[in-house]
């Protein structure tokens, strides 16, 4: 069964900076996506199983940075120079395949989500 389990969210000022890990069952592609209210699910970040490969939103590229563990079953979201606009609830879930890398439908297991508040 795949499971994955994010942790490391919590409150931060603005230009601070947080870790979010990726506890995953397997070693697979994993994505990093976010959600803040009232808006639709945002992709963020992407890491290929082997983590040789990476793609980032526009929104992140040079701030934030995905990376995986010795063990490959740890994919981590390094996030620096926080802004506001980062407030959301984050996300990883399981490439499930497809063209686009981004695309929240070509994900098939998700992960419980944890809370990042950026205060200004």
């Amino acid at each position: 069964q795949v499971q994955l389990v994010e942790s490391g969210g919590g409150l931060v000022q603005a230009g601070g900076s947080l870790r979010l890990s990726c506890a995953a069952s397997g070693s697979f592609a994993v994505g990093w996506f976010r959600q803040a209210p009232g808006k639709e699910r945002e992709f963020v970040a992407r890491i290929s199983w082997t983590g040789s490969n990476t793609y980032y939103a526009d929104s992140v590229k040079g701030r934030f940075t995905i990376s995986r563990g010795n063990a490959k079953n740890t994919v981590y979201l390094q996030m620096n120079s926080l802004k506001p606009e980062d407030t959301a609830v984050y996300y990883c879930a399981r490439f499930g395949g497809g063209v686009s890398l981004s695309s929240a439908a070509n994900y098939d297991y998700w992960g419980q989500g944890t809370q990042v508040t950026v205060s200004s």
